[in-house]
């Protein structure tokens, strides 16, 4: 078995950074449902983003590419899911459409 490059190491090292920071914030979206500051058309480009990132990272087979991206597409497509739940319950609730979040 090779031993992991530097290269290697650093990409691994800065996915763990990068993917794990989307974890507060889907902890906190889950159990408040609080969407009131998240951006609708932000978080749909991003998490848009981060799939086609997955696809480059498959293309290329990178590992820490591919494995950062299957995280982080997870948690953002959380958010985006349940930004998207409670926005369409405030517009059945209120009969009316939701609050701007952009």
């Amino acid at each position: 078995m090779d031993l992991p490059t530097l290269p290697d190491i650093l990409g691994y090292l800065a996915a763990c950074l990068t993917t794990s920071a989307f974890v507060p914030q889907a902890w906190l979206t889950l159990r408040t449902r609080d969407v009131s500051g998240i951006s609708l058309s932000m978080y749909g480009a991003f998490t848009l983003g981060v799939a086609l990132w997955l696809l480059y990272g498959i293309a290329i087979g990178q590992w820490p590419v591919i494995i950062a991206n299957v995280v982080t597409l997870a948690l953002a497509s959380t958010i985006l899911w349940t930004k998207l739940r409670v926005e369409r319950g405030h517009r059945r609730s209120s009969g009316g459409p939701a609050p701007a979040a952009d």
